[in-house]
């Protein structure tokens, strides 16, 4: 059973496109961090037929100035006392409505978060700050996706399936799961996590979700060269 109706405020909300989108994000570790070339990738995604952008809130005034696409916003941060990272706290969330991103997309698992906060607080908390601003559940199974969806998120998406220890070595993406999530919710499903090939856009496709995102195969070169030289076989 829903406990979530949809008001007048929710269809006044900035939507997302129906489509592709790309995560332009370079994390710690990585060889692009800290160059700050992520809004030239998503130029050229959005040249390419990106409907939506998501990045990290300090890359957002770049790749705001290069596209006007909408852009899905989250902080990644690690706390000692949660596993939660994805825009854990009311922190985060006071440093992204600054960006002005559309999307705020923040880990949407029943794991503790940093401080004792609760989603459902984070949730109370964006909207009565500021309602137009949607929101974007980043969830790793069915049940998850369920009381992100009571909690009113205007977007659910698969992002953390197959990273928690709940769900660590599963398959992705996985259509089944996209079929039960549209059936159970009733905001929008995004698939993301494990794109790699134009077979599995069209074997998604079959099942309509309301988007798709890819990073790593488009904006990452590295794990980009990594595939190439894993699948190279000279004799």
């Amino acid at each position: 059973m829903k406990f979530y109706f949809k008001s007048r405020k929710d269809e006044m909300r900035k939507q997302i496109p129906r489509g592709l989108i790309v995560s332009c994000q370079a994390g710690k570790g990585e060889p692009l961090y800290g160059c700050d070339l992520m809004h030239y990738f998503a130029r050229c995604a959005v040249a390419g037929g990106a409907v939506a952008i998501r990045a990290l809130a300090d890359e957002i005034p770049s790749i705001r100035h290069e596209v006007k696409v909408p852009i899905i916003g989250l902080i990644k941060k690690d706390y000692p006392d949660s596993e939660v990272y994805i825009t854990p706290t009311k922190a985060e969330i006071d440093v992204l409505l600054k960006t002005g991103c559309e999307v705020i997309a923040m880990d949407a698992t029943a794991r503790p978060r940093p401080n004792g906060e609760t989603l459902a607080e984070i949730v109370s908390y964006v909207r009565s700050v500021n309602d137009e601003v949607a929101l974007m559940a980043d969830i790793d199974d069915y049940d998850n996706a369920v009381m992100a969806d009571k909690l009113g998120f205007d977007y659910i998406s698969t992002t953390l399936r197959g990273f928690t220890r709940e769900t660590k070595g599963l398959r992705v993406p996985d259509c089944g799961f996209v079929k039960k999530l549209k059936e159970a919710c009733r905001a929008k499903i995004i698939v993301e996590g494990g794109i790699w090939e134009k077979k599995q856009l069209e074997d998604i496709s079959a099942f309509n979700p309301y988007a798709v995102v890819a990073g790593t195969s488009i904006t990452r070169p590295k794990d980009i060269t990594k595939r190439f030289v894993e699948s190279l076989r000279l004799q």
